[in-house]
């Protein structure tokens, strides 16, 4: 941790005063917050206990006091938002999610669950991708977190994105 100083003026009355004030920086690794209203029941999402990460699948909300239960391989546990980090969307995310994945001539790769389609433009490149469900196209969502995906295939397909193969 650093301490930062800056310096503030304020005027009174045409003289001006200063003071330092103080503020602590702590870098982190992953400074991504979810909001509440962006998570949902089913949703995969990396909890911070004691430091630690822990890669858990959401089981149950409190929109009350704005806590999320996450069941992790070690229990489930309530957490506060600020506890609670987003799990980015790459290959391996997809993987897990049982996605298939179709190199293409062109350079950019399909991943296919079911008749759902994702599209990157090149391996690798999650930045610009398109997705679709029978009728449904989505070009360049927002979307660069897995819990992102799994609110649009939800809303694509009604059904819940899972790592269960189909």
């Amino acid at each position: 941790m650093e301490k930062i100083f800056r310096t503030f003026r304020l005027p009174v009355s045409r003289t001006f005063f200063q003071f330092k004030k103080s503020l602590t920086y702590a870098p982190k690794t992953n400074c991504h917050m979810i909001k509440f209203s962006d998570i949902k029941i089913g949703d995969y999402v990396l909890a911070e206990y004691e430091g630690k990460m822990w890669e858990g699948e959401v089981v149950r909300l409190n929109g009350d006091e704005k806590q999320v239960c996450v069941h992790t391989d070690v229990q489930e546990f309530w957490f506060g938002t600020d506890q609670l980090h987003p799990l980015p969307l790459n290959e391996d995310a997809l993987v897990k999610l049982s996605f298939a994945k179709q190199p293409n001539d062109d350079g950019s790769v399909k991943y296919m669950k079911g008749s759902f389609r994702l599209v990157t433009p090149q391996s690798g490149d999650f930045s610009k991708i398109e997705m679709w469900y029978r009728e449904d196209r989505r070009h360049h969502p927002d979307v660069h977190y897995v819990h992102q995906l799994q609110n649009h295939y939800l809303d694509m397909t009604k059904i819940h994105l899972t790592r269960d193969p189909m």
